[in-house]
């Protein structure tokens, strides 16, 4: 009876529309997340795709974005149906968030001049590092200016008819609402944003402008760029147009009110709890980054790190890794190949899960094997492209649980590289929370990243939900705010802290398991490490050697 009286409970918010919905881009999966008031998951649903390799730009075609969306949220709705036997037609509050960072340009007519430039391409050296300088702030080859930038340096004819920028997110908002806006920590990866003004530094955005106008007249950068909101904001209201974009069938109804678009960094941020000061979190999938709350500035620029925002727009410093858990997947598909071949029924998950825990056998430092999952570029160790490789020397010992241990490890080495950078800047970490789908097999990449980080890693019941759950708890804490229900305790008395909101409104009840840095494994993945650094000059090589094949090309 409890069971049913809940499922009845969540139809009828499924009906009043008394939900919210969360929507992200990520690198191989758009997944939607639909939560109720509590941000309790109701339903999903997922649409798979891959960035594609064209002309030496890693991109995702817009006409992808707009298919992916509509099956996506068309999923989403049939999940809803399933279990409750209605279709929504309209929610509480809606949101979007995306890869972040890349190159997105449009003419004063809205329409695309080139294809979308992803966070993948490292392609823009020289703008980054002049920006870098100029600015006394470190501009990663990703960022969204650099992009701009670089384009200005090489003449594209494009350059000249650029009227807006933005994100991967902040373009489908757009298509949704019709407003040029980006939540604070999405637009901290396009231009550096002041903590003080919870916006993009004008100080610094006059000596952009300065230099620019070296290269080209045009219009000032300010006026490119998306207008930045704060959690919490109003970010406008789902337009007729952008409900007939995502749902053709026209059951979805306008009207329903959008937050602040944000970063996959953001929505990690909200989905781990950590948006206050010395506290920190892993997202892990195609890329994988760690994001710590500061208490203070950096005393340095180091290219290692990134400085951007928390939703509500706290600084943060963020070690963004290109390369995350793509090589992991793609071996877990080889080995389900073999288990294929000699005849077991093992599904992908059943393989995954046994690569991962076969991990935990495996010698504390690997064994003596190397592995690098570096598919692209890693700005972070100096390498503009990469080339996935598995080392080993003679006397090293391959076993199924040393080669497991050594592409987590891989999948973790050049993140630990970046921590190393924090750790000498003294800043403190009271503990990391993990969340993304390496996280999905209990006490695995949980136990290893604590080896590397030598911290705490909790991982929550969230950990699988990822940014989409982030991201529509994001939309209802804008439904709150709109309503005045917003609370930073118990009490129902409106206010503005994201953190408190998620402490004591999302979290409050979140069943959260830590582990702590086993010594052994902390001391075993140190070797690793220096044996990883050091074995960088094989990557390099390869590199040189080894030229990429683009997407389509005759292998002979």
């Amino acid at each position: 009876m409890v069971q049913q009286d809940e499922a009845g409970r969540r139809r009828a918010a499924v009906v009043a529309g008394e939900t919210a919905l969360g929507i992200e881009l990520g690198s191989t999966r758009i997944k939607a997340c639909l939560v109720d008031g509590d941000g309790t998951p109701l339903a999903s649903g997922s649409h798979a795709w891959e960035n594609r390799f064209e002309d030496g730009t890693w991109t995702y075609s817009l006409d992808a974005v707009e298919a992916g969306l509509r099956d996506c949220y068309a999923r989403l709705v049939d999940d809803v149906e399933a279990r409750y036997g209605v279709r929504p037609t309209t929610y509480g509050a809606l949101g979007v968030s995306a890869m972040m960072h890349g190159y997105l340009a449009f003419d004063a007519d809205g329409e695309p001049l080139v294809p979308f430039r992803t966070w993948r391409n490292t392609s823009t050296g020289p703008a980054a590092a002049e920006l870098t300088e100029l600015l006394g702030y470190n501009v990663p080859l990703r960022w969204s200016v650099a992009h701009w930038y670089q384009a200005i340096l090489d003449a594209e004819p494009h350059a000249a008819h650029v009227a807006s920028l933005t994100t991967l997110a902040g373009y489908v908002h757009r298509r949704l609402t019709g407003r040029h806006v980006l939540g604070v920590g999405d637009a901290s990866g396009m231009f550096p944003v002041d903590p003080a003004t919870r916006d993009y530094d004008q100080a610094l955005l006059a000596l952009v402008d300065e230099r620019a106008a070296t290269h080209r007249a045009g219009p000032k950068l300010a006026e490119l760029l998306p207008e930045v909101l704060v959690a919490g904001d109003d970010a406008g209201r789902l337009t007729a147009e952008g409900a007939a974009w995502l749902d053709p069938s026209g059951a979805l109804a306008p009207g329903v009110l959008l937050c602040p678009p944000e970063g996959d960094a953001g929505t990690g941020m909200v989905a781990t709890n950590a948006v206050a000061p010395r506290t920190g979190n892993v997202s892990a999938g195609t890329s994988i980054f760690a994001m710590v709350v500061l208490e203070r500035p950096l005393g340095g620029v180091h290219h290692e790190l990134d400085l951007v925002t928390t939703p509500a727009g706290d600084l943060v410093a963020m070690v963004h890794c290109n390369n995350g858990a793509s090589e992991l997947d793609a071996w877990a598909g080889l080995l389900g190949e073999l288990a294929a071949a000699v005849g077991s029924d093992a599904g992908p998950d059943d393989v995954f899960g046994a690569l991962f825990r076969a991990a935990l056998d495996g010698d504390a430092d690997g064994g003596g094997l190397l592995a690098y999952n570096y598919l692209a570029g890693e700005p972070i160790t100096g390498l503009a492209e990469g080339r996935p490789l598995v080392v080993r020397t003679p006397g090293s010992r391959l076993t199924l649980a040393n080669f497991a241990r050594t592409q987590v490890y891989g999948a973790f080495g050049t993140l630990a590289l970046g921590m190393r950078v924090l750790a000498a800047e003294g800043v403190a970490i009271d503990g990391m929370l993990a969340h993304g789908g390496m996280f999905r097999t209990a006490g695995v990449a949980q136990r290893m990243l604590a080896a590397a980080i030598d911290a705490p890693v909790s991982v929550g019941r969230t950990a699988g939900e990822g940014g989409a759950w982030g991201i529509a708890v994001l939309a209802g804490f804008a439904r709150d705010r709109a309503s005045g229900t917003a609370s930073g305790s118990a009490d129902g008395v409106a206010g503005h802290d994201l953190g408190a909101y998620l402490r004591d409104h999302v979290f409050a009840s979140a069943q959260i398991e830590t582990v702590a840095p086993d010594p052994a494994d902390v001391a075993g993945f140190a070797a690793y490490l220096d044996r990883y650094a050091a074995g960088l000059a094989v990557e390099r090589a390869a590199v040189a050697a080894l030229p990429a094949r683009t997407e389509g090309e005759d292998p002979a």
